[in-house]
Protein backbone atom coordinates (compact mmCIF):
# COMPACT_ATOMS: atom_id res chain seq x y z
CA UNK A 1 0.00 0.00 0.00
CA UNK A 2 3.03 2.24 0.26
CA UNK A 3 3.50 4.35 -2.81
CA UNK A 4 4.02 7.81 -4.09
CA UNK A 5 1.46 10.44 -3.28
CA UNK A 6 -0.26 12.13 -6.20
CA UNK A 7 1.02 15.54 -7.18
CA UNK A 8 -0.65 18.54 -5.59
CA UNK A 9 -1.38 16.80 -2.28
CA UNK A 10 -0.52 19.04 0.64
CA UNK A 11 1.51 17.87 3.58
CA UNK A 12 -0.58 16.78 6.53
CA UNK A 13 -1.23 19.38 9.17
CA UNK A 14 0.66 17.29 11.73
CA UNK A 15 3.87 17.99 9.78
CA UNK A 16 3.63 21.71 10.54
CA UNK A 17 4.60 23.33 13.81
CA UNK A 18 1.90 24.35 16.26
CA UNK A 19 2.24 28.12 15.71
CA UNK A 20 1.78 27.73 11.95
CA UNK A 21 -1.36 25.63 12.50
CA UNK A 22 -2.63 28.25 14.97
CA UNK A 23 -2.03 31.11 12.52
CA UNK A 24 -3.68 29.36 9.57
CA UNK A 25 -6.61 28.19 11.68
CA UNK A 26 -7.94 31.73 12.19
CA UNK A 27 -8.06 35.12 10.44
CA UNK A 28 -4.68 36.02 11.93
CA UNK A 29 -3.65 38.97 9.78
CA UNK A 30 -7.09 40.59 9.94
CA UNK A 31 -7.09 40.46 13.73
CA UNK A 32 -3.49 41.63 13.86
CA UNK A 33 -4.14 44.64 11.63
CA UNK A 34 -7.25 45.62 13.59
CA UNK A 35 -5.29 45.40 16.85
CA UNK A 36 -2.39 47.41 15.41
CA UNK A 37 -4.82 50.04 14.09
CA UNK A 38 -6.33 50.51 17.54
CA UNK A 39 -2.90 50.62 19.17
CA UNK A 40 -1.73 53.21 16.61
CA UNK A 41 -4.71 55.44 17.36
CA UNK A 42 -4.09 55.13 21.10
CA UNK A 43 -0.46 56.13 20.55
CA UNK A 44 -1.42 59.16 18.49
CA UNK A 45 -3.75 60.27 21.27
CA UNK A 46 -0.63 60.81 23.34
CA UNK A 47 0.90 63.10 20.68
CA UNK A 48 1.85 66.63 21.56
CA UNK A 49 -0.79 69.36 21.53
CA UNK A 50 0.56 70.80 18.28
CA UNK A 51 -0.34 67.68 16.27
CA UNK A 52 -3.54 66.71 18.05
CA UNK A 53 -6.30 67.84 15.75
CA UNK A 54 -9.42 66.60 17.45
CA UNK A 55 -10.01 64.57 20.58
CA UNK A 56 -13.77 65.04 20.78
CA UNK A 57 -16.50 64.36 23.34
CA UNK A 58 -14.40 65.25 26.38
CA UNK A 59 -11.81 62.65 25.36
CA UNK A 60 -13.85 59.63 26.52
CA UNK A 61 -14.87 58.38 23.08
CA UNK A 62 -11.41 59.21 21.79
CA UNK A 63 -10.00 56.53 24.07
CA UNK A 64 -13.00 54.20 24.05
CA UNK A 65 -13.16 53.45 20.31
CA UNK A 66 -9.46 52.58 19.83
CA UNK A 67 -9.62 50.44 22.95
CA UNK A 68 -12.60 48.62 21.42
CA UNK A 69 -10.57 48.15 18.22
CA UNK A 70 -7.76 46.51 20.18
CA UNK A 71 -10.25 44.35 22.06
CA UNK A 72 -12.05 43.28 18.88
CA UNK A 73 -8.73 42.46 17.21
CA UNK A 74 -7.72 40.27 20.13
CA UNK A 75 -11.13 38.59 20.14
CA UNK A 76 -10.70 37.81 16.44
CA UNK A 77 -7.31 36.25 17.18
CA UNK A 78 -8.36 34.17 20.17
CA UNK A 79 -12.04 33.48 19.42
CA UNK A 80 -12.42 33.22 15.64
CA UNK A 81 -15.84 31.53 15.80
CA UNK A 82 -17.58 34.91 16.07
CA UNK A 83 -15.37 36.60 13.45
CA UNK A 84 -18.26 37.97 11.37
CA UNK A 85 -19.75 39.94 14.26
CA UNK A 86 -16.31 41.14 15.38
CA UNK A 87 -15.34 42.23 11.88
CA UNK A 88 -18.55 44.19 11.24
CA UNK A 89 -18.26 45.86 14.64
CA UNK A 90 -14.56 46.50 13.99
CA UNK A 91 -15.14 48.33 10.72
CA UNK A 92 -17.88 50.47 12.27
CA UNK A 93 -15.70 51.36 15.25
CA UNK A 94 -12.77 52.08 12.93
CA UNK A 95 -14.89 54.50 10.91
CA UNK A 96 -16.06 56.12 14.13
CA UNK A 97 -12.50 57.00 15.07
CA UNK A 98 -12.43 59.51 12.20
CA UNK A 99 -14.53 61.88 14.30
CA UNK A 100 -13.33 61.02 17.79
CA UNK A 101 -9.61 60.26 17.61
CA UNK A 102 -7.36 62.58 15.58
CA UNK A 103 -8.95 61.66 12.24
CA UNK A 104 -8.53 57.98 12.97
CA UNK A 105 -4.92 58.23 14.02
CA UNK A 106 -4.12 60.45 11.05
CA UNK A 107 -5.80 57.89 8.73
CA UNK A 108 -3.19 55.19 9.46
CA UNK A 109 -5.08 53.54 12.32
CA UNK A 110 -8.40 53.93 10.55
CA UNK A 111 -7.10 52.23 7.40
CA UNK A 112 -5.37 49.46 9.37
CA UNK A 113 -8.58 48.79 11.29
CA UNK A 114 -10.84 48.87 8.25
CA UNK A 115 -8.58 46.64 6.14
CA UNK A 116 -8.12 44.22 9.05
CA UNK A 117 -11.87 44.00 9.53
CA UNK A 118 -12.44 43.38 5.82
CA UNK A 119 -9.75 40.66 5.79
CA UNK A 120 -11.44 39.02 8.75
CA UNK A 121 -14.87 39.20 7.13
CA UNK A 122 -13.55 37.61 3.94
CA UNK A 123 -11.64 34.80 5.66
CA UNK A 124 -13.07 31.33 5.04
CA UNK A 125 -12.02 28.38 7.19
CA UNK A 126 -11.44 24.91 5.74
CA UNK A 127 -11.08 26.15 2.19
CA UNK A 128 -9.01 24.17 -0.30
CA UNK A 129 -5.84 25.76 -1.54
CA UNK A 130 -6.25 27.75 -4.73
CA UNK A 131 -4.89 26.27 -7.90
CA UNK A 132 -3.10 28.79 -10.05
CA UNK A 133 -4.19 29.44 -13.60
CA UNK A 134 -0.89 28.04 -14.87
CA UNK A 135 -1.47 24.73 -13.06
CA UNK A 136 -5.03 24.49 -14.39
CA UNK A 137 -3.86 25.26 -17.91
CA UNK A 138 -1.05 22.66 -17.82
CA UNK A 139 -3.12 19.49 -18.41
CA UNK A 140 -5.20 21.20 -21.11
CA UNK A 141 -2.09 22.27 -23.02
CA UNK A 142 -0.58 18.82 -22.69
CA UNK A 143 -3.73 17.26 -24.14
CA UNK A 144 -3.60 19.56 -27.16
CA UNK A 145 0.09 18.80 -27.70
CA UNK A 146 -0.56 15.04 -27.71
CA UNK A 147 -2.25 15.34 -31.05
CA UNK A 148 -5.71 15.39 -32.52
CA UNK A 149 -8.37 13.70 -30.48
CA UNK A 150 -10.42 10.85 -31.74
CA UNK A 151 -14.12 10.58 -31.17
CA UNK A 152 -15.61 7.25 -30.22
CA UNK A 153 -18.92 5.79 -31.32
CA UNK A 154 -20.87 7.69 -28.67
CA UNK A 155 -19.35 11.03 -29.70
CA UNK A 156 -17.09 11.30 -26.66
CA UNK A 157 -13.39 12.01 -26.81
CA UNK A 158 -11.74 8.59 -26.46
CA UNK A 159 -8.33 10.07 -25.64
CA UNK A 160 -9.69 12.06 -22.72
CA UNK A 161 -11.97 9.25 -21.58
CA UNK A 162 -9.09 6.76 -21.63
CA UNK A 163 -6.71 9.06 -19.78
CA UNK A 164 -9.16 9.36 -16.89
CA UNK A 165 -9.48 5.58 -16.46
CA UNK A 166 -7.57 4.04 -13.57
CA UNK A 167 -6.77 0.35 -13.66
CA UNK A 168 -6.36 -1.31 -10.28
CA UNK A 169 -4.84 -4.75 -10.09
CA UNK A 170 -5.36 -6.73 -6.90
CA UNK A 171 -2.25 -7.68 -4.97
CA UNK A 172 -1.74 -11.25 -3.94
CA UNK A 173 -0.92 -12.09 -0.34
CA UNK A 174 2.78 -12.71 0.16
Amino acid sequence: MEGQEPEGVQQPVAGQDSFTRWVYGRPFFGGLWLTLGGAWILLTMKASVKVVLHVGMQGAAGYLLPTLMVLLGLLILFSPDQRLFYSITGVLVSMGTWVTSNMGGFMVGLLLGAVGSVLTFGWLPDQDARVSRRERRGPAQQATQDGPTETGPSGTDTHTAQSGTVVVTPRTAQ
